[in-house]
């Protein structure tokens, strides 16, 4: 039997490691379109403090982990799959056939369409590629300007703050991490960030990036406002990576539909991470939910249905857990209430305290 993994991240090593441990005798291919060894991106922000060096962020701290597992580990990118022909094919030409197929390919960042995102000093902070950029123009005393007050955007922007920049932030939303916290939660995280020295644009857009004659980046944004800089990073979300499906015959909605073994629309075809979209039981939907621990449930899950068990994922959930600046935020659940339901809310402003419980119908 001959497993192929697209993906090199949380999820692919996981469930390369529970094919082994339950199929000792299957061959295991993992594919991954970075040179370094498997490695956590959410470990890129202690990379940027100085915490941890390179090889603190893999995964596996052994370089010879997956060799010893026998993992057959590629380097390549997938550009199509054929679902009823059973093929992968890479980037740089080659053909994988295989017999179970496991999608986790991640996410990607998300590029606006804004006029000079492709000049030089612009970054996302995704890879370890982005890491080593940031960190030679995140120097002490830098100016800075981060895309998107999100999630990623503030663990993002915490790693910059540690730096020493001058540091900008820009968020289209009315408040800071506008997908996690309502809007009393979000003000208050906000002016947590500006008594800490950062500058926060809420209500407010990049609409222009360019430089002037003395090769300064200017950024302009919805407000009128323009703002130096000399570095920009954009944080303005991901997107499940799951372009190279299209006409693959597994059906993708948000990401790739699972059901509660990870099978997608495919036979043989299971897919687990960011890139997948299954069941969530508070919402009674189908969702993405791009966390570590989901990426690591459903990644057990699938494998072990992969091999022949019979596994169920007991659902997503949406967890997040923050740390501003010092400030400690956490969300879970249907945290922005439902129609016909019931919130309590009680605030201590002065003592940076805040809590908002959500009630069913």
């Amino acid at each position: 039997m001959h497993h192929v993994i697209l993906g090199a991240g949380p999820a692919g090593v996981i469930a390369a490691e529970t094919l082994r441990k339950h199929a000792p005798g299957d061959t295991i291919t993992m594919v991954g379109d970075e040179k370094e060894p498997p490695y956590s991106r959410m470990a890129i922000p202690y990379l940027l403090i100085g915490n941890v060096g390179e090889h603190g962020t893999y995964l596996r701290k052994s370089l010879t982990h997956f060799d010893d597992l026998k993992v057959d580990m590629v380097h390549g990118q997938a550009v199509g799959v054929d679902a009823k022909a059973r093929t992968v094919t890479l980037d740089n030409g080659k053909v994988l056939n295989f017999d179970r197929l496991l999608i986790a390919t991640g996410s990607r960042p998300a590029s606006p369409p804004i006029p000079g995102m492709d000049l030089p000093g612009i970054h996302p902070c995704w890879t370890m590629d982005d890491a080593r950029a940031i960190m030679k123009l995140a120097t002490q005393g830098a100016r800075v300007l981060q895309m998107g007050a999100g999630f990623i955007g503030c663990i993002i922007m915490e790693a910059l703050a540690n730096r020493g920049v001058q540091l900008s932030v820009v968020e289209m939303g009315d408040r800071m991490v506008p997908r996690m916290m309502g809007p009393m939660a979000g003000s208050m995280i906000k002016a947590w960030c500006e008594r800490k020295g950062v500058a926060v644009h809420t209500g407010a857009k990049v609409v222009e990036i360019g430089r002037d004659a003395t090769d300064v980046m200017k950024v302009k944004l919805s407000t009128g406002a323009v703002i130096e800089a000399d570095l920009v990073i954009s944080a303005t979300g991901v997107k499940p990576n799951i372009g190279f499906l299209q006409d693959s015959g597994v059906k993708c909605l948000v990401g790739v539909l699972t059901d509660e073994h990870l099978r997608t629309s495919a036979p043989d075809v299971y897919a687990a991470g960011d890139c997948a979209e299954a069941f969530d039981k508070v919402s009674g939907k189908t969702i993405v939910s791009a966390i570590q621990p989901n990426a690591a449930d459903q990644a057990r899950v699938a494998a072990l249905n992969m091999v022949g068990q019979t596994a169920e994922l007991r659902g997503v959930t949406q967890i997040n857990v923050l740390d501003t600046l010092g400030l400690i935020s956490a969300s879970f659940g249907n945290w922005e209430g439902v129609p016909g339901g019931q919130h309590v809310e009680l605030t201590d402003a002065d003592g940076w305290r805040h809590l908002s419980l959500q009630f069913g119908d």
